[in-house]
């Protein structure tokens, strides 16, 4: 098969960008065209939810500096969505009716968020926040000590919780769900709600959301479906985020069960010559045998640097493990892997009541996952623990030292 001589991205996101940087870094000197909905330069999520909500800074960590992408000879067309992707012809057509042919064709349009199914939740005051300017407005929305109703306890509610809280907010949080990040488990999830607590946020769990209660002039509260009335001046929605998968659909593209875009190992899609990278892949990864979505920054960023050999010839496996990260008040935390809390043996090394631990999570003797919290040391040899498969014993990850382990 011939080499490419023009590669589209469709995504101005981390994956998308990412992958046009290390194009250029790479050598490749084709065409790259970007087509990116929004009209900020691509720029990282992570601190969107951190620094800026927190007022330490008014710009996020852009990609690449400003004159990059020029310099590089990247076509980045921001503020331009794509319309339709006709794979027959290898052409996409964008929101302008322009039409932009390809060789190799990159899929990056990433997830937005999941909203509620009822009534109120389009009132001024209601907020999601998964853009830059997103961001800033709900900054701006916590000042002035407002009361704050966060409905989800996932990474993103708990973040902007205690964001709101640095600002003054009188918070609630509000979940399904008997406690935050419960899909850590039950004794992981008590750490981050006593942290939560002992910084002012009440909950309110266990209860769905009836309706966001206003009117033209804004929100007022949130009704629960137990009949509980939440007062509200902000309400922030972070129930999750979904992956864009419209375009794909459209195409004739192979959807997941697990959600997202199905690609191979390679991150290559059921057609010819399209890829896909980021939140919306759902890859068969090679070391768990099944297919992996992942909606974290270190895999948008790691796909998309991944893939750019692929898309200018080469065929390599993507085979890097999950990684996040949060900060929420003096809580640090990195996690690796992917495990399954529900069935998984949980070890603890450290002291929970303090907030300085490492926890593991074990199957059949093997660390499936690893998070350090408040504890910096041990980077290196928990991602060893974590890609070897080595057998270990809860003794040895409680005692031992760990970088014999890995």
């Amino acid at each position: 098969m011939p080499e490419p001589k023009r590669i589209l991205i469709i995504g101005a996101g981390l994956a998308g960008a990412s992958a046009a940087a290390a194009l250029r870094e790479n050598g490749f000197d084709g065409a790259v065209t970007v087509l990116g909905a929004e009209a900020h330069p691509p720029y990282e999520l992570p601190p969107l939810s951190k620094k800026i909500l927190l007022g330490e800074a008014d710009e996020p960590d852009w990609v690449r500096d400003a004159g990059f992408w020029r310099e590089h000879d990247v076509d980045l067309r921001s503020g331009t969505s794509a319309s339709r992707i006709e794979l027959g012809s290898k052409a996409v057509l964008d929101a302008r009716g322009e039409r932009h042919e390809y060789d190799r064709l990159l899929l990056a349009t990433g997830s937005h968020p999941r909203t509620l199914p009822v009534p109120g939740v389009d009132l001024p005051g209601v907020y999601t926040l998964r853009t830059l300017d997103d961001a800033l407005a709900l900054r701006s929305a916590f000042s002035g000590s407002p009361r704050v109703v966060v409905i989800g306890t996932g990474w993103i509610g708990t973040e902007a919780a205690a964001a709101a809280r640095h600002h003054g907010a009188d918070v609630t949080m509000a979940d399904l769900l008997p406690g935050p990040l419960w899909a850590l488990g039950p004794e992981i999830s008590r750490v981050f709600a006593d942290l939560h607590t002992e910084h002012g946020v009440r909950w309110k769990l266990g209860s769905g959301i009836e309706r966001v209660t206003g009117g033209p002039g804004g929100v007022t509260g949130v009704r629960l479906a137990d009949g509980t009335e939440l007062p509200a001046d902000v309400v922030l929605v972070a129930v999750g985020a979904a992956p864009r998968v419209g375009l794909a659909h459209a195409a004739g593209l192979e959807l997941s069960d697990e959600g997202g875009v199905a690609v191979d190992a390679a991150l290559r899609t059921s057609a010819p010559d399209v890829y896909a990278a980021g939140d919306i892949a759902a890859q068969f990864h090679p070391r768990y045998g099944r297919r992996v979505r992942v909606e974290h920054w270190a895999n948008a960023k790691n796909q998309g640097t991944h893939v750019a050999a692929n898309l200018a010839g080469g065929h390599e496996q993507y085979t890097r493990r999950p990684y996040f990260f949060t900060d929420q008040y003096d809580l640090g935390c990195e996690y690796r892997g992917l495990a399954d809390p529900g069935s998984d043996e949980l070890v603890v090394r450290g002291d929970l009541a303090k907030r300085e631990f490492t926890a593991f999570w074990l199957r059949e003797g093997r660390v499936m996952a690893a998070m350090n919290v408040n504890m910096w040391d041990d980077g290196d040899a928990l991602q060893a623990l974590v890609d070897g498969d080595a057998q270990v014993t809860p003794q040895q990850l409680r005692e031992g030292d760990l970088a014999s382990l890995g």
